[in-house]
């Protein structure tokens, strides 16, 4: 049924596009002319295959001589100018979130997914309604949300933002003004995202400050103090469900909800809190495109993020929008479950295998995660994190970093989220070759630790 309203929509929009044209051109046999060339050289850049290890872009340019050449983009471990050659002293870099996991899935819904504008595409500030937000962007975020079960959309106010990043500070910017005299305090549960904290100093406005952990204020008698609670939910970086910890009237609250898909945890309701984050980076991948949403129960919180985009950027630009409505139409098809499946199934097979190299390890540990009822495969599910969250057991190695970086591993330390630097972030969404050169030095790393152990000799 979704299949058919989603080419019911596409013809409809086909009659609107053609109404002001030669009616001649719509009802006779259609033949593309400005758009043959943009579409040749884009077919033309995909089809460059950098030995299956890079990618080609099209604005991944180079001039030899009057000529545009575009070159092979390759992966971390690998290098020529076809990507072909294996890097054999190379690190496995596990810091950064780039979701390349999900780039295959793309791959296969090339023509689908793909867009072709014009040179004159939404040149307005706005839309013809005067606003900076797509309602059809909006009806088609509401349909992913209803699929999945993830959030309650209905009633809500939208606002979109350059990725969820730039909404943090417009939700602490609209839930602190009018707050008190002195400055409304900005908190988080350790460990948790450091843009939370990086950020609200960075702007160091006079109505928030960042105060710290939210057990510094657990039991806070002081009826005048008013706080701002970020949530993750799933914790980024331990991947576990979590909840606020301050209660009262003057507590307001900012869930993260980037990680709350199917691909990287259970789903056991519906999120219903007065305002949440979610982005289009962790749902489709597609990080690049710096595309996020608030969904916001309150009319006046949703003003004031408003006046605070407005303001910041002039909203969101249209083109990533367009990109964003085609994403989420290819996601929408069938039965809306396609891109999940596929993403389920390779963070759990990622995690499976990790755990599996760790578990001979007394040296390391991994956060503890268990399988979970999930209301959208209406099943117990695996967990599936989108980090792992390690940990170094040995009492003289205190910094985890150094000692996986000495063995060419590269995460993120534990202080960067606020924790002790026994703790180290290794990203498990980028590409396959990144993962499986993860998993090898791990492998040379436990081996190496099996090696060193004393041997038991038993009596007979």
């Amino acid at each position: 049924m979704a299949k058919r309203t989603s080419a019911m929509n596409l013809a409809f929009i086909l009659i609107l596009l053609c109404a002001p044209i030669s009616m001649f051109i719509c009802m006779g046999e259609w033949e593309p002319t400005w758009s043959t060339r943009a579409a040749e050289e884009a077919e033309a850049v995909a089809a460059i295959p950098c030995s299956g290890h890079g990618r080609a872009y099209l604005d991944g340019l180079i001039l030899k001589g009057h000529e545009h050449v575009h070159v092979c983009e390759c992966n971390s471990c690998n290098g020529g100018s076809d990507c072909f050659k294996f890097l054999s002293d190379c690190i496995a870099n596990a810091s950064s979130g780039d979701p390349y996991f999900l780039e295959p899935f793309w791959m296969r819904h090339a023509a689908s997914s793909a867009i072709l504008v014009s040179g004159w595409h939404r040149m307005s500030y706005s839309y013809s309604d005067g606003s900076y937000i797509s309602e059809v962007l909006v009806k088609y975020i509401q349909k992913v949300h209803s699929i999945v079960g993830n959030a309650i959309t209905k009633g809500r106010y939208f606002i979109f933002g350059s990725g969820s990043t730039q909404l943090f500070n417009a939700a602490v910017y609209a839930l602190s003004l009018n707050s008190s005299v002195s400055p409304a305090k900005v908190v988080a549960t350790t460990p948790y995202y450091p843009l939370y904290r990086t950020q609200t100093q960075l702007f160091n406005s006079r109505d928030f400050s960042y105060e710290g952990d939210t057990s510094l204020w657990k039991n806070n008698t002081d009826s005048n103090s008013r706080f701002i609670e970020f949530v993750t939910s799933p914790n980024n970086p331990d991947g576990k469900l979590t909840k606020r910890v301050l209660e009262g009237p003057n507590v307001k609250t900012i869930y993260d909800r980037a990680y709350y898909w199917p691909h990287f945890t259970a789903i056991p309701s519906p999120a219903d809190e007065d305002l949440m984050l979610f982005t289009i980076s962790k749902l489709t991948g597609h990080a690049g495109s710096r595309f996020g949403w608030a969904i916001i129960k309150d009319e006046a919180v949703y003003q004031k993020m408003l006046i605070y985009l407005q303001l910041n950027t002039i909203g969101v630009s249209r083109d990533v929008q367009l990109r964003a409505l085609k994403l989420l139409d290819v996601i929408v098809e069938g039965d809306g479950k396609e891109i999940f499946q596929f993403a389920y199934s390779t963070m759990r097979d990622r995690w499976i295998r990790l755990k599996q190299v760790i578990s001979e390890s007394k040296r390391f540990s991994l956060q503890k995660l268990s399988p979970q009822y999930c209301t959208f495969f209406k099943r117990v599910r695996d967990p599936s994190p989108a980090y792992a969250w390690l940990k170094c057991e040995r009492q003289e190695e205190s910094n985890c970093y150094e000692i996986l970086e000495a063995a060419g591993i590269i995460g993120r330390e534990g202080s960067d989220y606020s924790a002790d630097n026994r703790y180290l972030r290794l990203s498990l969404i980028k590409s396959q070759d990144d993962f499986e050169i993860l998993i090898n030095k791990f492998k040379s790393l436990v081996a190496k630790e099996m090696e060193t152990q004393p041997t038991i000799i038993r009596s007979a």
